[in-house]
């Protein structure tokens, strides 16, 4: 066991939340000395608390709000290749107990003891997002351990989306291993998508929102949808695998649309599919101009509130959408809106939403409220881990 430095919390710092669970240190909260601030951004040190009592081994960061991420509250832990493997084939078994086919998130960071690390597998295929410095400055060993946990041919490391910049990081995407000759075929409720996994949005398709798919397309049979925000075509495509009657699809994306377009031929359904490129909110009343209605709405816009300071627009922005989409909704028909902001706790979004439903001139019951799938488990200690939120409106006249 090499001989670590040490990150220590400050004598007044509260140690309990760390050993009931809670993976963060935060900068305020530990002793910033010289030797701390010289730990180089990645590196390992053994935490202890204010009467230096060790509390486990972090990854430390000194450039970062966030300083310190537990990797293990075993203060003996050796981070190599054979404790990640170990904590890789943890993850793949709920994933494999989950699902019949390998297509899911492998790797939830934080809530799968690997933190700051997303993995999303497609397959024979596989996308790391090394979020955290660890990961970044680790990812061959990331990479050649989840190569032997897994099977996986092929690996693309995609280094792009805010958390990399607050911890430093510069955005690089690319192939690390096998070979990649287009989007990935990709089954999933009954439906194809494709996914590109060099030059898609994240990794190129959003696992999270499977059951929400699925309860959309319990309410789809027969019925006309428009899905905003529709990125690959992920509500729309699978409310036409269920039977929907046709599926207009909303994105500012040519290149997702592109995509959709593919994944609704792949499914058999491109006859009942069409798409529309532009602003969303532009596009909702522009429809509503046209006097379109639609018996099933979805609106899964990007994180409109990604932090604290962000909360108060973000939350407005979501009361617009309610607004420009609740008239577009026949009498006794379906809307459901989506947030991913964790700054948006879920009562904060569904009073906004509900408020901008009734300043659309609806009424509405909510009839299901939708969270992420369980390849993307939550941390208990951790809200952040528990982002996203979908509610399903019935409404009334």
């Amino acid at each position: 066991m090499p001989d670590l430095p040490t990150l220590r919390l400050k004598p007044k710092a509260e140690a309990r939340p760390i050993r009931h669970g809670f993976p963060w240190v935060f900068a305020d909260e530990v002793v910033l000395d010289r030797r701390t601030r010289a730990i180089a951004p990645g590196s390992f040190a053994r935490l202890e608390d204010g009467t230096r009592r060790a509390l486990g081994v972090v990854t430390v960061n000194p450039h970062s709000k966030i300083i310190g991420r537990v990797m293990d509250h075993d203060p003996q832990a050796q981070i190599d290749r054979t404790w990640i493997a170990a904590r890789l084939a943890r993850a793949l078994a709920l994933r494999a107990r989950l699902h019949d086919a390998p297509f899911y998130r492998l790797v939830h960071a934080e809530a799968d003891g690997l933190p700051g690390l997303v993995i999303d597998r497609f397959g024979a295929a596989a996308v790391i997002q090394p979020n955290a410095a660890w990961a970044e400055h680790n990812f061959d060993l990331i990479a050649e351990a989840l190569a032997e946990v897994t099977g996986v041919a092929t690996i693309i490391r995609n280094g792009t989306g805010r958390a990399r910049a607050l911890e430093g990081l510069e955005e690089v995407t690319a192939l690390h291993s096998g070979t990649l000759d287009g989007p990935v075929e990709v089954p999933m409720n009954g439906a194809t998508y494709l996914a590109d996994l060099l030059g898609g949005q994240k990794t190129g398709l959003f696992f999270d929102q499977r059951p929400n798919h699925a309860f959309a397309a319990r309410l789809a049979d027969g019925a006309r949808v428009l899905d905003v925000f529709s990125h690959v075509g992920g509500f729309a495509l699978a409310a036409l695998a269920a039977g929907a009657a046709q599926a207009l699809a909303v994105d500012s994306s040519h290149p997702a649309l592109a995509l959709a377009k593919g994944g609704a031929k792949a499914s058999g359904v491109a006859d009942r599919f069409a798409t529309r490129q532009g602003d969303a909110f532009a596009t909702l009343e522009a429809l509503a101009g046209e006097g379109a209605r639609f018996d099933l709405v979805i609106c899964d816009p990007p994180a409109f509130a990604p932090n604290k300071d962000a909360l108060a627009a973000g939350l407005r922005a979501y009361e617009r959408v309610a607004r420009l989409a609740a008239p577009l909704v026949a009498e006794g028909g379906y809307l459901v809106l989506c947030s991913c902001s964790h700054a948006a706790d879920l009562a904060a979004f569904r009073t906004a939403c509900t408020r901008g439903i009734g300043r659309g001139g609806r009424r509405a019951q909510l009839v299901h409220t939708g969270f992420a799938g369980p390849d993307h488990p939550q941390l208990p200690q951790l809200a952040e881990s528990g982002y996203l939120k979908a509610l399903f409106y019935r409404l009334t006249p």
